[in-house]
């Protein structure tokens, strides 16, 4: 997957791929530093850090019919989770003495219209968008809480729902009065609304889905009760077709079963029953299917996480141990008491945390990465398990660079989260997450009556459940190619006198605390990372490598970045203090044959320098 353009999504041609190329150094500096020369090329980017054009069309015309001058929405699946962003603004927001703060922040809900009748695909998936607004210089507090939260709606919800919206079909609740009057729409009516084209990926486009049938309350005339049957016929035909959605919830449930490692087989979505899940999975006793939840992204997993243990706990800080992928710090920080970071994650910062436990230090929870993001650095699980057991607080364990396949983390943890975004869906055309609690865990019960009541609330698109639970089937078989890659890769740095170090599980000091939680047949995955002798050497190898290069990890394809520059480039010298090079260059290993011979090229180009 080389050369693709500037600013192309990855995969190319993919409406909502979760990637975005940026296929030099010079164009990730100038992604970070705003210039318009990359801007202006991206046709997407990583769905937390820009916002999918699909999403932006729906909130722009939300705003033209419902909004004022002067403001900004922001979308969001569920009042409850727009209502998190409000109140996140209001708590942030430095306001202008001129500009009033509650009059200016309000949630519309739009929901299916109440007064007509649709088929029941379309009542099964209950679409809904509650978008915020608020003046317009707030916007980038707004996008904090998008990026952080992860509980922004997913572009094929906005797209879905932008046809329904259009089609007026997608209406206020009683509960979100129009910012402004708004004049009598007359509608259309017919199923030639559903006569459009599909979009680039396979799914219908944003205005080419069905949309359900509209039948008003008042016996209609023959001719729009025709229409209506019509329409109706050709929403079930199409949409139960091409998305199958009547399977959704078994598609969930395959997913489930695929993360607590007991499907190993396709499952047949069309079965009224499911198999009996075992009992014993992943090594822990008793653990079933509704001990695994699903949410919208990675990022949600570890914030739904977070917000459970405040609810099912004293709020108090938590324990960021590790040099962590960027936003779970942000997390720990803006949305509860507060965090205490161990950036190296060192045998010396254990030593430090049990010293402060034991002079009567109390925390909520201590989240970890199984290994580090981008250093490949594991944290002792095993004593960290002893602590937590001796001094009461939680064990939140990331394995989404590890995977299942490789290490079992979830008997020293209380809770394992897990981006299903990465290598469990591998294709990079869909996001999800996951959240399984532990039945062994001493906070076990806490946790359920937290997530049953209101720390938890199940967003995850139909559309998204489909694509993950398609893209999820052959999770297990890739693998084992994508190990055998990565260590192959590995023996060509380490080879190389230009490359500096490699990162790597395998490599690393932290080996012994992987290898205690690798299971038999386990690799050590597959990412890596490498620091070059020089700045020059690391851009002219980067530049020179022939595989994908844009965000994000754990795709079937190789894809590389100079994960720091993307990641912390605000904040270079505060990474560097925790040993993490900014040149550094991180990369994702896929399944193609050729590595070996694509790595060696550019570490010949690097020699020219």
């Amino acid at each position: 997957m080389a050369c693709i353009d500037l600013g192309d999504s990855i995969p190319p041609n993919t409406a909502h791929a979760v990637s975005v190329s940026l296929p030099t150094w010079k164009s990730n500096v100038g992604y970070e530093e705003g210039e318009q020369w990359v801007l202006d090329t991206m046709v997407t980017g990583y769905p937390r850090f820009f916002i999918h054009k699909a999403i932006q069309a729906l909130g722009a015309d939300i705003l033209a019919k419902h909004g004022r001058p002067g403001q900004a929405a922001m979308l969001f699946p569920t009042r409850r989770t727009a209502q998190r962003c409000v109140d996140f603004i209001r708590d942030k927001a430095e306001m202008k003495a001129e500009t009033p703060a509650l009059p200016e922040l309000s949630i519309l809900s739009l929901v299916l219209d109440p007064a007509r009748e649709f088929a029941e695909p379309l009542r099964s998936i209950s679409p809904s968008i509650s978008a915020v607004l608020f003046p317009h210089d707030l916007f980038p507090v707004a996008k904090q809480y998008w990026q952080h939260s992860g509980d922004g709606v997913s572009s094929r919800r906005a797209e879905f729902c932008h046809g329904l919206f259009r089609d007026g079909l997608l209406v206020l609740d009683n509960r979100s009065p129009s910012p402004r009057s708004l004049l009598q729409q007359k509608m259309r009516r017919g199923p030639k609304r559903y006569q459009r084209a599909a979009s680039v990926d396979g799914v219908e486009a944003p205005n080419g889905r069905g949309h359900g049938t509209t039948n008003g309350k008042m016996s209609p005339p023959a001719e729009e009760l025709a229409d209506s049957l019509e329409s109706s016929r050709f929403l079930e035909e199409r949409y139960g077709r091409n998305l199958d959605v009547s399977f959704v919830e078994n598609a969930k449930s395959a997913i489930r079963r695929r993360i607590a490692g007991v499907l190993t087989t396709d499952l047949d979505l069309a079965s009224k029953s499911l198999p009996v899940m075992e009992s014993n999975a992943r090594g822990v006793s008793n653990m079933q299917e509704h001990d695994i939840y699903l949410t919208p992204c990675g990022m949600n997993a570890i914030f739904t996480t977070h917000q459970a243990l405040l609810k099912a706990r004293t709020p108090q800080k938590s324990v960021n141990f590790g040099f962590p992928y960027v936003d779970t710090l942000k997390i720990l920080q803006k949305f509860g008491p507060g965090a205490v970071f161990y950036g190296r994650g060192s045998t010396a910062d254990l030593d430090d945390l049990e010293a402060r436990l034991q002079a009567g230090e109390k925390f909520l929870a201590l989240f970890c990465e199984f290994p580090g993001n981008p250093l490949l650095t594991c944290p002792d699980l095993t004593r960290i398990h002893r602590l937590a057991d001796m001094y009461d607080f939680a064990v939140v364990v990331d394995e989404t660079i590890g995977n299942f396949v490789n290490v079992n983390v979830l008997p020293l943890a209380d809770v394992v989260v897990s981006s299903l975004t990465k290598i469990f869906s591998g294709d990079c055309n869909v996001m999800g997450g996951s959240i399984i609690l532990n039945p062994g865990g001493r906070y076990y019960h806490a946790l359920k009556t937290a997530m049953a009541n209101d720390a938890f609330e199940d967003t995850y698109w139909a559309e998204d459940v489909v694509f993950m639970e398609r893209n999820s089937r052959d999770f297990i078989t890739r693998i084992d190619r994508v190990n055998a890659n990565a260590e192959a890769i590995c023996d060509v740095l380490e080879a190389h006198p230009l490359v500096a170090k490699v990162f790597y599980p395998k490599y690393n000091e932290s080996r012994p605390n992987y290898e205690a939680c690798r299971l038999p047949n386990g690799g050590y995955g597959g990412l890596l990372s490498c620091t070059l002798k020089t700045k020059a050497h690391a851009i002219a190898f980067y530049d020179a490598l022939e595989t994908a290069k844009g965000p994000s990890l754990g795709t079937n394809f190789t894809l590389t970045s100079p994960y720091v520059i993307l990641a912390h480039y605000q904040e270079l010298d505060w990474a560097a203090s925790f040993g993490v090079d900014p040149d550094l260059l991180r990369i994702s290993v896929g399944l193609e044959d050729n590595l070996g011979e694509i790595f060696a090229k550019a570490l010949r180009a690097a020699e020219a320098v």
